[in-house]
């Protein structure tokens, strides 16, 4: 089957899922919009105990149940300590360079749920007070978030309702270019989540039904390594579907849907690979096998969690993953009607 994506939708909604934060363990606002956007299309709507999704489409045929995943949620920070002089130490969640971060904006979010604003810097900031600024290792125990009020100390910090455990978000800085560029941090991997609605929004707008029953797992904690490590029962195959890297000894482009063949817990099912690549010749789709020893998916996360299924990988090339990231709508529309052509049978 060659479906035709919602090029509209698709991009109108992954602007809204960057603009909204959603770091690891953060996620209830964007499930919201997850939810709300279910419900606008008449998809069944679930949350596991984790607070993941789970959208269901019924197949003709339910015999057989095919998972398809995506995380929507990110890389961040979290408060470490309040410092004396009214900035904000930090501690990573997810993995990623921290000269990735230097100078970015960013938001606090306290538990008593205010937010507020500051820029992430390391804590010897300026070539005209630091001799060694341009060498400073920038490493996690020389970052900081100066925050935007009138703080000068751990105190003043303090009555604000800032403390120890607050979630840091990173602006996104979402772009859309005229040329079909998406630019923005958490591409990684909001551009494949907007890729399954874009599935969903066919089958109702088209009005086709996939062979065989599907369950959606939007997982809100990949970045961290458990995101789909718990998946329902009767699951048969897997296809998550996360970023394609670049670089080095790598085929994939931003234009390009990726294929991976092996990630660091291993190969990916032989069967399911080979036909996802038979599938994208036969459509014209760009595409590219790629190795990505660096790398780990929702599928390695059920598999290792003990399920018995088969897995495979996809997704749209990704520029510069876990820093700046581009794509191209290309390889998200791409990817929506790769998934599109294998759910059919």
């Amino acid at each position: 089957m060659n479906i035709q994506p919602n090029e509209t939708y698709i991009l109108e909604l992954l602007k809204k899922l960057l603009d909204t934060p959603s770091p690891s363990g953060f996620t209830r606002e964007v499930m919201n919009l997850v939810r709300e956007e279910a419900e606008a299309l008449g998809v069944p709507f679930s949350q596991n105990e984790k607070g993941g999704a789970l959208l269901t489409l019924k197949g003709s045929d339910s015999s057989r149940k095919i998972a398809i995943s995506a995380h929507v949620d990110t890389l961040g920070a979290m408060v470490r300590a309040v410092n004396s002089n009214g900035t904000l130490a930090i501690t990573s969640v997810g993995g990623f360079m921290m000269n990735s971060i230097e100078n970015e904006y960013c938001q606090i979010h306290t538990r008593g749920g205010k937010v507020y604003t500051g820029t992430i810097l390391s804590s010897h900031p300026s070539v005209h007070v630091y001799s060694d600024a341009r060498d400073f290792k920038r490493e996690e125990r020389n970052m900081e978030v100066r925050i935007d009020e009138l703080v000068e100390s751990k105190d003043d910090v303090l009555k604000l309702g800032i403390s120890v455990g607050d979630f840091i978000s990173f602006d996104a800085r979402a772009v859309i270019t005229p040329s079909g560029y998406v630019k923005s941090r958490h591409l990684d991997d909001k551009a494949s989540v907007a890729a399954l609605f874009g599935l969903l929004e066919s089958s109702k707008r088209e009005g086709w039904t996939p062979k065989h029953d599907l369950v959606f797992l939007i997982s809100n904690y990949e970045e961290v390594g458990h995101g789909a490590s718990w998946i329902p029962d009767g699951v048969h195959e897997m296809i998550a579907v996360d970023m394609g890297a670049m670089g080095d000894n790598l085929s994939c482009k931003e234009t390009d849907v990726s294929i991976c063949a092996k990630d660091s817990t291993g190969p990916y099912d032989y069967d399911m690979t080979g036909r996802l690549i038979e599938l994208a010749k036969g459509l014209d789709i760009a595409f590219a096998v790629d190795i990505y020893p660096h790398y780990g998916s929702d599928a390695s996360a059920a598999l290792h969690g003990g399920h018995n299924i088969r897995a495979a990988l996809i997704g749209p090339g990704v520029h510069a993953s876990h820093a700046m990231e581009r794509t191209h709508k290309q390889a998200i529309l791409n990817t929506t009607r790769l998934l599109a052509a294998y759910v059919a049978g």
